[in-house]
């Protein structure tokens, strides 16, 4: 399965993403800022990065063009729950997937990582 890096500053909703991505075989890293998702990053071998958009120190649309410039063959999705984040991910079109919308359910967010993994 897939090597994945999430990245999220909600404990409870990273610990449950990392869970629901476990169950499917996946093996998952997690960062609570986009920060020390980028430090993550440099290790390398991941697959998926999986990011919220709005974080502390450095957030995911930072991130997404980081790693993005950085890793050029990392698929990348984006998640949040605020509608004008999902509009600043715009300029990003061709660097990410998708943004998933929050809230989302447990087979949401499954079928939204195979589908990011799968193109």
């Amino acid at each position: 399965m897939a090597r994945i890096l999430i990245t999220e500053d909600e404990d409870s909703l990273r610990m449950f993403v990392a869970r629901a991505l476990q169950l499917d075989g996946h093996d998952t890293t997690e960062a609570a800022d986009g920060a020390e998702g980028l430090e993550m990053l440099q290790e390398g071998g991941f697959d998926l990065l999986l990011s919220d958009i709005r974080m502390p120190v450095m957030d995911g649309i930072e991130l997404a063009h980081r790693a993005s410039d950085d890793f050029p063959g990392l698929k990348i999705l984006l998640m949040t729950g605020y509608a004008e984040q999902r509009e600043r991910a715009d300029d990003l079109t061709r660097k990410i997937i998708d943004v998933v919308p929050k809230p989302f359910s447990l087979p949401d967010i499954r079928l939204a990582v195979a589908q990011a993994l799968a193109s």
